[in-house]
């Protein structure tokens, strides 16, 4: 039996929401696209189309790019107009009024990458791979009012890989977000799809991410550290300051990994550091990078970008720096 195609918007901004749209486009009618508006990007401030919104128009599907949602009279009228069975969001950017959400006749499902109620907001995935979790998911959801608290619908599992970062992980939690949804649309379609309300008191929070959330907290276990580094890949990224005062340089760390033991693997908790010994301060400089005591363990930084200078090796840069054992990084 040929699946029920379906009259769906779809309302997604950055790359994560791309597989979304495409699966969308394959099988249902997408009478709408919504994506925030064009941005300036860059040191020359030129606009930029955010990624699906470029999509869209490669595609020739309507587009809307409204500044606000709330009080816009003219866009919920375009809305209304198009007989919608459902809106789909995907990391859209913008939190929808209860005037929208009641608009398509199934509402909207939001296609969410953690495992509901864990890590509600809008960094889920950097926020997962901070804390350390083993697993993560998307989470098919129905919108409502609340902060990512309606009922969830389907959900897929996803280990997380010890190499993985927040782009390769976002990338992975894209794809398979899309799949779940197109098997929540069959089931909406065929008036089959499961609904089960979330239990709040499980509910942990994902922030969206700020610069100081990029800062090495080197008091922290070298596990952490490690972890922290994973998760603010891409923005803002790991950075430290050379030094312990805040009028210290700020060292962009690009490279960043558990130290190794005598042995030569990696340890767990990084190699093991002498008692008493300072956390943020620089172990060995060697041919592999800085190896730098944390709160438990080591790291050692492989790949780093100095103010104004453009990413080089570590050790490299110790070098051209004069840094020696010694030394202590803020």
């Amino acid at each position: 039996m040929t699946p029920q195609r379906l009259r769906v918007a779809l309302f997604g901004t950055p790359a994560f929401a791309l597989p979304t749209l495409e699966a969308l486009r394959a099988r249902h009618h997408v009478a709408l696209v919504v994506a925030q508006p064009d941005r300036p990007v860059g040191r020359g401030h030129l606009l930029a189309s955010p990624p699906v919104a470029a999509r869209a128009r490669d595609l020739g599907l309507p587009l809307a790019q409204p500044e606000r949602l709330r009080r816009d009279a003219a866009f919920a009228e375009r809305l209304a107009g198009l007989d919608l069975d459902v809106a789909v969001t995907a990391a859209y950017g913008q939190i929808l009024p209860t005037s929208l959400l009641e608009i398509p006749r199934e509402g909207f499902l939001n296609v969410h990458a953690s495992l509901l109620p864990r890590w509600r907001g809008a960094a889920p995935v950097q926020h997962a791979l901070i804390a350390g979790d083993a697993v993560t998911g998307v989470s098919i959801m129905q919108t409502e009012a609340g902060l990512d608290s309606g009922p969830v619908h389907l959900v897929r599992e996803l280990p997380i890989a010890p190499d993985d970062d927040a782009r390769t992980l976002l990338d992975a939690l894209a794809r398979l977000g899309a799949e779940a949804l197109v098997d929540a649309l069959e089931r909406l379609a065929a008036g089959a799809l499961p609904s089960t309300p979330q239990d709040d008191a499980l509910a942990t929070l994902a922030p969206r991410l700020t610069k100081d959330d990029g800062r090495i907290r080197w008091t922290d276990p070298a596990r952490r550290v490690l972890d922290r580094h994973r998760g603010v890949a891409g923005w803002p990224g790991s950075w430290c300051r050379v030094g312990v005062d805040d009028g210290a340089a700020v060292l962009k760390v690009h490279g960043l990994e558990l130290a190794r033991d005598e042995a030569g693997a990696r340890a767990p908790g990084g190699a093991p550091v002498a008692s008493g010994t300072a956390p943020g301060t620089v172990l060995a400089v060697d041919a592999d990078g800085l190896l730098v005591a944390c709160g438990e363990g080591a790291v050692r930084l492989t790949e780093v970008q100095p103010p104004g200078k453009p990413r080089m090796g570590a050790r490299a840069w110790a070098n051209g720096a004069r840094v020696t054992p010694g030394w202590r990084l803020g």
